[in-house]
């Protein structure tokens, strides 16, 4: 079943903060020793409660039955001058839980940011991933994303 698409409500924040832990565990984890991956469960409340409010902000989460499968933030930013016609959206983090993947899920919320993008007026999307997370960046090509910028970083 393709969970439902939902834009989430302040009464939804754990949600987030329990999917955004989910994510940070998974992926940050598994990438990058240095990020603190309890950072959802010390400042994700607070956080994500601002964006549920906020207009350049997006935040959703996928629900099969009541349990939620998913989650998509995304926020939108202009007047870079070094950039001044770009009006950006940022998808800034997606999950889809284990048991819902390569059912649709991640790209129905993809699907949703890009609508409500365009809505924004944003003229470009942006997406970061890991170099290691190889089936993220597959999902993100999927989607149209196409390397723009590559980061690079030297541990000292």
């Amino acid at each position: 079943m393709t969970p439902t698409v939902i834009v989430a409500v302040s009464s939804q924040v754990p949600d987030l903060v329990s999917s955004a832990s989910d994510l940070f565990a998974e992926d940050a984890g598994h990438h990058d020793p240095l990020t603190d991956i309890t950072w959802p469960q010390h400042h994700g409340t607070g956080y994500y409660a601002d964006l549920v409010d906020r207009d350049d902000a997006l935040c959703l989460l996928a629900r099969t039955g009541g349990t939620t499968a998913g989650h998509l933030i995304g926020r939108v930013k202009q007047n870079n001058p070094l950039r001044p016609a770009a009006i950006t959206a940022t998808l800034e983090s997606i999950r889809v839980d284990t048991a819902h993947r390569r059912r649709g899920t991640a790209n129905a919320l993809i699907d949703h940011f890009f609508d409500w993008a365009r809505r924004q007026n944003a003229n470009e999307a942006f997406v970061t991933a890991y170099a290691a997370n190889s089936a993220g960046r597959s999902l993100y090509r999927g989607n149209g994303f196409e390397e723009f910028e590559t980061k690079l970083r030297r541990a000292l």
